[in-house]
């Protein structure tokens, strides 16, 4: 077991993550009880706040100590104005926003009950993505790691291939996206993090163990990981070949919303810092984790030293769940 120090601060410089995708003014309402027909609902509770997938995990990375930039679309209207200026001002480089002309900005309207369960419902603009810039190995070689959300497919697969090219971790936020994109991305990433919901879809199956083995015979090239809320992480172990599950530090949940891009933003981060995987798994689930005792989505994201004095307290182990899964898929 190892002690919470080797989570410090990596010295010298701040790591860099460049993340993209999507950047969304969200309108959080804070409920009792999420609705469940028609009628009037009375929230007690609400915040406005720029987020989304890539946007949220790249405010983790900067209040976990590093250096964030975000590739986003926004419209060339005052919510767009609004998105950037709310980003910006969280400490992200947001000089590579695009303002697409004729386009509205993404927006969405979002429920929180007082279980931290959400209902959301979002709005892109179809135009908001279609315009691609190229990326070169150029653009990506001053980052130590790139992240990708699945909202704007075509630019987070120029910027994959760019980073591996340029040799650079390429992180794919595996969520739920429309018919085709997760294997259009897949080939390209050296690390992919599914949601549960995204997972069980592609693999066809539920028990999460075998999800992470059908999905790593999928993707043999990439490192596998599963997050499943309050039912923790899995993954498979490149070097070993077994499937390990990691349980998810016990709170109390008051908003989840968030939660996994900031799990994806602490990985991220991690990688870059070159943490060994249990230890970059442990990490970026207590940062999940600590998220969701605070209500306003990213805003709940912890800090470095929040999330190493948490740590310090929780000495739950990994557990392997199959011995040399991958390997004996192989022999099949």
């Amino acid at each position: 077991m190892t002690t919470s120090s080797v989570f410090e601060q990596t010295p010298g410089r701040a790591r860099r993550v460049l993340c993209v995708g999507a950047a969304v003014m969200d309108t959080l309402f804070r409920v009792r009880t999420l609705p469940t027909g028609q009628g009037k609902i009375l929230p007690y509770d609400m915040l406005q706040i720029a987020e989304g997938m890539a946007s949220s995990a790249a405010f983790a990375v900067v209040r976990l100590g590093g250096d964030a930039s975000l590739w986003g679309a926004v419209g060339n209207d005052a919510i767009g104005e609004r998105i950037v200026a709310d980003l910006s001002e969280s400490g992200i480089d947001t000089s590579g926003m695009l303002r697409v002309e004729g386009a509205r900005s993404a927006i969405s309207t979002i429920l929180v009950d007082d279980q931290g369960e959400r209902l959301i419902v979002p709005f892109y603009d179809a135009g908001l993505h279609e315009a691609v810039k190229p990326v070169t190995r150029q653009d990506v070689s001053s980052f130590d790691a790139v992240l990708v959300d699945v909202r704007w497919p075509k630019l987070a697969l120029r910027t994959l291939l760019a980073a591996r090219e340029a040799g650079k971790p390429a992180i794919l936020d595996g969520d739920v996206a429309g018919d085709g994109v997760i294997e259009m991305l897949a080939p390209a990433a050296s690390h992919i993090v599914f949601s549960q919901p995204a997972a069980e879809r592609l693999a066809g199956a539920a028990e999460l163990v075998t999800v992470v083995g059908l999905l790593k015979r999928k993707f043999e090239h990439a490192f596998i990981s599963v997050t499943a809320g309050e039912n923790g992480s899995f993954w498979l172990d490149d070097l070993t070949g077994d499937v390990f599950h990691l349980a998810a530090p016990k709170v109390r949940a008051v908003d989840t919303l968030a939660a996994g891009d900031i799990f994806h933003g602490a990985f991220a981060l991690a990688v870059a810092e070159g943490l060994p995987i249990e230890e970059t798994m442990r990490f970026s689930s207590m940062a999940a984790a600590l998220k969701c005792q605070v209500f306003g989505g990213r805003i709940g994201a912890p800090t470095r030293a929040e999330v190493w004095d948490a740590l310090r307290d929780w000495d739950v182990p990994m557990t392997k769940m199959r011995d040399r899964w991958w390997k004996r898929s192989e022999s099949q």
